[in-house]
């Protein structure tokens, strides 16, 4: 990508990774170029939260003081109870609906109905949301407005406190819908089978009613 086509803030974190990361060629062979990073400046950026917990800034928040920052910095795109809006992500729902097929319905795997860990919805917002700001949010609303999410799909009460403690203790209604593959063709740290595979497969449906399905026939050219 040229730089005449990199967006402002791709150039300016471009600029700011070469000021702050030191650069090394060969292994020994310093240029001189750049300052090694101070923990701040590593702690600005280093905010991923993981399964267990670890991560989770100190603060606190409920789903009561989460809503109206909900509703100010996140129901324009996710819809004031997590419907979304337009293709913005669905956030609330969609229960028992992961096992649909078409032409009965199609699975909604919103942060109820899909995610095994709390710590993941804590993780994506401290990181990335709001859209517009990201990292703008201090720990006790990124506390609230995950809260409030949790709430809006019956995992926490309204005013039941969450924090860096208990946050990661809450148990997804999806926890255990995550397993290892044990098809015969899928080895585990092997290559899927793609042809001649010794697992019997079944067509169970096309694709022809969302017209993306090849026909048999050889279309003709459109010029």
């Amino acid at each position: 990508m040229s730089v005449s086509n990199m967006r402002p803030e791709g150039l300016v974190f471009g600029l700011a990774a070469l000021v702050l990361l030191p650069f090394s060629g060969v292994a020994g062979e310093d240029f001189g170029l750049g300052v090694t990073p101070t923990p701040e400046q590593i702690a600005g950026w280093d905010k991923d939260v993981r399964p267990d917990g670890v991560g989770l800034p100190p603060g606190r928040g409920t789903a009561a003081e989460g809503e109206p920052l909900y509703l100010e910095k996140c129901a324009v795109c996710h819809g004031e109870f997590g419907e979304g809006i337009d293709r913005w992500p669905v956030l609330a729902g969609g229960f028992d609906t992961l096992k649909h097929q078409w032409p009965e319905g199609r699975p909604e795997k919103t942060v109820g109905s899909y995610w095994p860990y709390s710590s993941t919805l804590f993780d994506y917002i401290w990181r990335a949301m709001p859209f517009p700001e990201p990292k703008s949010l201090t720990p006790d609303e990124v506390y609230a407005i995950a809260a409030y999410v949790l709430y809006l799909n019956d995992i926490v009460g309204y005013d039941e406190e969450l924090n860096q403690d208990n946050f990661a203790k809450i148990a997804m209604p999806n926890r255990d819908g995550f397993v290892p593959d044990t098809r015969p063709d899928v080895p585990v740290g092997g290559e899927p089978c793609m042809k001649d595979c010794p697992v019997d497969t079944t067509i169970i449906g096309r694709a022809a009613p969302l017209q993306v399905t090849p026909e048999d026939k050889k279309e003709p050219a459109v010029d």
